[in-house]
């Protein structure tokens, strides 16, 4: 074997040794995408769970307010719908009516006293705030991963390996322009 074969061996085994190196990067990134993605399932699905077991709760009280509980429900059906299908745009919408939902619930929650004392509600309404406080973190996580990732297949060298194996862009959750904008108070409590 010449000195010429050698180095040219030896350069194709350092190119291929990088080349492996990235694509196993970008393997890595493209997996933390889906490891944050099965961890908002998760929340998701518990507080799917969760919320008959309050609506319920509130439709014990006859005259509690029946459109609020109406919409819950359509929003929570939404949410349901978009994450069996893995649609991050309609699941971020979906989400903003559920939060609007909830936060008006618990807002005429505020006028039944007798409901408020409800020791299922109080845990119901508690379990339901913890959930949205963990998506709100799983949320973050996620964003984080797929910015990571979307970083990754547009950069140098990476970009070359991405094109080549398929590796795509993913989307954002996003919060909807009504879960940015401030709460109308008066509404809530009117």
């Amino acid at each position: 074997m010449t000195i010429g074969n050698m180095v040219f061996s030896g350069i194709l085994i350092v190119v291929l040794v990088y080349g492996a190196m990235l694509y196993n990067g970008l393997v890595t990134v493209k997996h933390n995408v889906a490891k944050a993605w099965a961890n908002i399932d998760v929340l998701l699905k518990q507080r799917h769970d969760e919320l008959p077991k309050l609506v319920e709760v509130c439709k014990q009280y006859r005259q509690f307010e029946q459109e609020t509980l109406r919409r819950v429900i359509e929003a929570r059906s939404q949410v349901q719908s978009a994450r069996e299908v893995q649609d991050i745009g309609a699941l971020g919408e979906a989400e903003g009516a559920l939060r609007t939902g909830l936060g008006r619930l618990f807002a005429v929650a505020e006028a039944y006293p007798e409901l408020r004392a409800n020791e299922n509600f109080m845990q119901l309404q508690q379990r339901v705030t913890s959930l949205e406080n963990a998506i709100a973190d799983r949320r973050e996580f996620y964003n984080d991963a797929v910015n990571i990732n979307n970083v990754r297949i547009e950069q140098f060298p990476d970009v070359l390996l991405a094109r080549l194996f398929r590796f795509d862009e993913k989307p954002m959750l996003e919060f909807s322009a009504a879960e940015k904008t401030d709460a109308d108070l008066k509404q809530l409590f009117g």
